[in-house]
C-alpha cells in the first residue's frame, strides 16, 4: 500500500530545516519502501509492505506515530506528521468544491488534518476567515480558497490551531495535485 506522509512546518522560513535526503533516509531505517520526496517542505510518498488492520485511519495514525517518534529521535525535534493513503488523494481532488473558480494555484489549498473537525470548530472557522476566504471541511481535510493570498489570511495568522487546538498541515493546490502521483 502507498501512502503520503505531510511533515507540518519544515523548511520553512528557515524553521525546523531538515535535509529531504536524511529524512528519506529514516524512512527507509523505519522498513518504508521506494520512499519518494517531493520540494522541500516535507511531502513523502512511500510505501508498506503490509499493515495489519482493515482501518484505513488506524493504518495512518500508527504509521504517523512512527514516524514522528522516528523523525524526533534523529533530529531531536518533534515534528507533527499526517498520513494519507494515496490512493484518497485523487478523490479529493476531484471533490474541490471550488474547482475552476480561482485564477491560480497558490490560492487554492488542503489542510490535513490530524482529526476530522467538529461542527463547533467548523463554525469556529467561519468566523476567523475574512468575507473573501472561503472553505469547506470533508473529513480529515478542508478545501480553503484564498484569493487574497496565504500572507494575509487566516492561516497566516496561526488563528486555526491556536483557536480550534487542531494540528494541521496545509499544502497548495499544486502540491496537492502532485501528492497523487509520487
Amino acid at each position: 500500500m502507498r501512502y503520503i506522509a505531510l511533515l507540518r512546518g519544515i523548511n520553512v522560513g528557515g524553521n525546523t530545516m531538515i535535509s529531504m535526503a536524511e529524512l528519506r533516509l529514516v524512512f527507509e531505517g523505519l522498513g518504508l519502501g521506494n520512499v519518494v520526496t517531493y520540494i522541500n517542505s516535507g511531502n513523502l510518498a512511500f510505501d508498506v509492505p503490509s499493515i495489519e488492520t482493515a482501518e484505513s485511519s488506524d493504518a495512518e495514525s500508527r504509521l504517523a506515530g512512527q514516524i514522528e517518534i522516528a523523525i524526533e529521535s534523529r533530529f531531536g525535534r518533534a515534528v507533527p506528521v499526517i498520513v494519507r493513503r494515496q490512493d484518497i488523494i485523487p478523490d479529493i481532488i476531484a471533490g474541490n468544491p471550488f474547482a475552476g473558480q480561482y485564477d491560480s494555484h497558490k490560492e487554492m489549498h488542503v489542510l490535513f488534518l490530524k482529526e476530522p473537525l467538529t461542527s463547533g470548530q467548523i463554525s469556529q472557522i467561519e468566523e476567523l476567515k475574512s468575507s473573501e476566504e472561503r472553505f469547506a471541511a470533508s473529513g480529515g481535510h478542508v478545501f480553503v480558497h484564498l484569493p487574497m493570498g496565504v500572507a494575509d489570511s487566516f492561516l497566516a495568522k496561526g488563528q486555526v490551531e491556536r483557536k480550534l487546538g487542531v494540528t494541521f498541515t496545509a499544502r497548495n493546490w499544486r502540491t496537492v495535485e502532485k501528492l497523487a502521483v509520487l
